[in-house]
């Protein structure tokens, strides 16, 4: 059996930093932040809210408000997209990045139908006349999986459902065939059954169209079964890294460990409370010294308090900031992997 090609990297992001200047002082929302997808790969991103995940998300995208302070570089196939213009941004977002958002019912605009914006889609991007582009759209909401697309594409988003909305959120994300896909928690306001489904139709659409896909979450459990590596991000910071094999069989940072005890499991028996990590996350403005999940963690000692661990291989291609990494892993950690 011949062995899959070689991936080549698509994008590369180097020393990212975001702030933001406010009046009660600057929010330190992502801090120097390194990190590289490739083609036709998932990339998971997950944590708590306020890690910044999605300020990441946005920042890839050149969707930060102006009052930003970015830093860093962002490397999209080679070019730099960091300080790229408006004009330039503007015509790279639906042919080669696109966005997912977590409410599609603020991502699609109530007085058009769906069809129209589909075909808005497509037409800024492609030399497609009316009837082509109709004809594509259709296409389009047949891959996600809309019944009687003939019939829905002149309807309007109330007439959807949560999950079918969402589907047609993902339609016009890959009208264009995007090299990149950023997924904003795209599945947080829908029910259990309807996540798994859309999760369904996001991964056979991007096989399909073959682009690469950052998906950004609060949940582990969601990129489990999607993702091919995970970035663990808190504190504006990414405390863990690699495959996502070895981040659930031996996640090597507390924080990990912590978010891994947290998921429901089926084995749970009687009246056992689900774990949850104690404390809350930094502020973003009170930027602690040291490690940032230090005064949530039972490992933490002086040291921590001190200085910033670094991102250290612990694996190939698996890395942990932790002063105390090899205390952690040498642990039995009951129920985690």
């Amino acid at each position: 059996m011949a062995a899959d090609p070689p991936r080549t990297t698509l994008l590369e992001v180097s020393g990212l930093s975001v702030r933001f200047p406010t009046d009660e002082g600057v929010v330190h929302a992502v801090e120097d932040i390194s990190f590289s997808v490739a083609s036709g790969e998932v990339l998971g991103i997950v944590g708590e809210s306020g890690s910044g995940k999605s300020v990441t998300g946005l920042a890839l995208m050149g969707l930060l408000p102006r009052r930003a302070q970015v830093a860093g570089s962002i490397r999209f196939d080679g070019v730099e997209l960091r300080g790229a213009s408006e004009r330039e941004m503007r015509r790279r977002r639906g042919s080669d990045l696109a966005m997912i958002f977590q409410d599609p019912m603020t991502s699609l605009n109530p007085v058009f139908t769906v069809g129209d914006q589909i075909t808005e889609m497509l037409r800024q991007h492609q030399d497609l006349d009316r009837d082509e582009a109709r004809d594509e759209a259709l296409d389009l909401l047949e891959m996600v999986g809309i019944p009687e697309p003939g019939r829905r594409i002149d309807q309007y988003p109330h007439e959807f459902s949560g999950g079918m909305r969402q589907r047609i959120v993902i339609a016009i994300a890959m009208a264009n065939r995007p090299r990149l896909v950023i997924a904003d928690e795209p599945t947080t306001a829908l029910d259990v059954t309807i996540q798994a489904q859309v999760m369904e139709v996001m991964r056979q659409v991007q096989q399909e169209v073959g682009s690469a896909l950052i998906l950004i979450t609060h949940d582990l459990g969601l990129v489990a079964g999607t993702a091919d590596r995970v970035q663990v991000m808190y504190g504006g910071r990414f405390l863990e890294s690699g495959p996502t094999r070895h981040i659930f069989a031996e996640g090597a940072s507390p924080y990990t460990q912590g978010l891994l005890r947290s998921l429901p499991r089926i084995e749970r028996t009687g009246d056992a409370p689900l774990f949850s990590i104690p404390g809350a996350p930094p502020s973003a403005i009170l930027r602690p010294r040291g490690c940032p999940f230090r005064p949530r963690c039972g490992y933490a000692t002086e040291i921590c308090a001190e200085t910033l661990p670094p991102l250290a291989e612990v694996a190939v291609g698996h890395a942990v900031r932790c002063h105390h990494v090899d205390r952690v892993l040498a642990e039995d950690l009951e129920g985690v992997g």
